[in-house]
Order: C-alpha cells, then structure tokens, then sequence
C-alpha cells in the first residue's frame, strides 16, 4: 500500500510537470533572416500614440517641396495611433492651419539612424486618386555638397501614388541621379492587392549597392559606381520615414478624389536588422 502511494504520488508530480512545461505560454520570437542581427524594431504591441522613444514627427503643412496639399500633424491621434497591433497613419480632408487636409509623417528616432543593414516594414496601403503613401529615408546629417538635397540622398523603399493603383516604386536619388533631371535609379513592380493586404516592403542595403523587395520578390538595385558622393551618398546614417502625403507634384497628377477620404495607411511591424 505505502509503495503505491509513492507511485501515485510520482506519477502525479511528473504528469503535473510535464503539462506544465508543455501548456505554458511561449514568447514568440521574431524571426532574423541568416547572417543578419535585429537591432531595433516596433511591433506595436500597445495602444495609443506611436512610442516616443523610437518615433518623431515632421510637422507643418508648407507643401514640402512638391506642392503637397496636407498639414503634419504633432502627437494627433486623429492622424497616428497604434490600436489592435497595428500602427495607423491617417489622413483626412479638414481645415488646419490654413491646409485642406491632415496627415503625419514618422521619423525614426533615439538610435534609428543606420549605415547599412535591412529594414522591413509590413504594411497595407491607402487607395484613391490624391494619395501618395511613402516609406522612405533621408540622412540624418547633411553634411555634402550643397548641404541639401539631392546631394545628401534619399532612398525610398516604397512609393505608391493612388491614380496608378498596384504599382510599387522603389527609387534612389542623388546629385548625379535625381528625378529633377530624369535621371534617377527607380524600378516598379505590380501588386495587385497591395490596398487590400499586407506585404513586406524590404531595404538591404550594403556599402556596394541597394536592393528593394516586395516579400520574396527582388526587383530594384542601385549599384555604388564607385565615382564619389555625388554618385553614391549613402555611405552614412539615414533615418526612417512613414507618411501619406496628399496631392502634389506627383500624387496630385490626376487630381485628388475627395469623396475617398479619409484613408489610412496601416503597419503591422517595422524591423531594423544588421549584417553580422
């Protein structure tokens, strides 16, 4: 009788362990891809407005530079807020300071600046004719040429403009190749649902040259020519943009649809990775 007890009693410590080991909750890890380390990321795994400790604002309503036609909002959760895991950027048509519409436009902040590595933004993107969501990067210091732009750069990772539905453009600009002068390096490729599901907008970025992906599809590259700054600025921190701008010199081509309004751009995570 004693020894059954004991059997019992064993039987019960090892079942009750065991289940405890395999029913208990595991913290999901974010996947890395091979030869790569995570170094910064949101997940937006809170509600509210964007962390302050990773995100900043661009703020104001002067057109920036391509006649666009919304106002930057500061901390407005009207226009940025993370809710259901997910961040959205918003923009709507109202009178604000002296503009028609509102938006926001997201900088990275407090250690988001990066020479190299992969950035992966997974996101889902307005529609309509007017709107012009972007996730892009500028330098952190502008410290070439003439101290502005194109000579600093710019790399976009993703532009999409809402009279041309589905087509994904990535683009890399500079002094010697700009869109001012018909020169840039740019590609596009076709997403039919792009509006409609999320994806994966994907930079990799190395001393040699820069590649853009949708998902698993690679369809840009812009090569280090090896010729100067003024070919190949992006040996130096740039930081990372989210915004949807309305209008302007590209997105206001076809005119802007005011009945579509207000339209949202929604991110599920944003991932900064370093080679190892």
């Amino acid at each position: 009788m004693k020894n059954s007890l004991v059997i019992f009693f064993l039987s019960t410590v090892f079942f009750t362990t065991c289940k405890s080991q395999t029913t208990e909750p595991k913290k999901e890890e974010i996947p890395t891809p091979e030869g790569y380390q995570l170094v910064w990321n949101d997940e937006f795994d809170y509600n509210g407005l964007p962390n302050p400790q990773k995100w900043g604002y661009d703020v104001g309503g002067n057109g920036w530079g391509n006649n666009e036609l919304q106002y930057y909002t500061d901390k407005r959760l009207d226009n940025a807020k993370v809710e259901n895991g997910k961040l959205i950027i918003t923009t709507k048509m109202e009178n604000y300071q002296g503009m028609s519409f509102t938006s926001a436009r997201l900088v990275t902040k407090n250690r988001g600046d990066w020479t190299y590595g992969r950035i992966e933004v997974r996101a889902k993107l307005p529609y309509g004719k007017g709107t012009w969501p972007a996730i892009w990067m500028l330098p952190t210091q502008w410290n070439l040429g003439n101290g502005g732009w194109p000579d600093n750069g710019e790399i976009d990772i993703m532009e999409h403009v809402g009279y041309d539905p589905g087509w994904i453009h990535a683009s890399t600009h500079c002094n010697k190749y700009v869109h001012t002068k018909g020169t840039q390096k740019t590609a596009k490729i076709y997403i039919n649902d792009a509006m409609s599901q999320f994806h994966n907008y994907i930079l990799e970025w190395t001393k040699d040259e820069i590649k853009m992906y949708v998902d698993d599809k690679h369809y840009f590259t812009s090569y280090n020519e090896g010729k100067g700054w003024e070919y190949w600025p992006f040996f130096k921190d740039f930081h990372l943009i989210l915004n949807i701008a309305v209008g302007g010199n590209w997105g206001g081509v076809q005119g802007i649809d005011t009945s579509i309004f207000p339209q949202k751009m929604e991110i599920e995570y944003v991932r900064v990775y370093k080679k190892l």
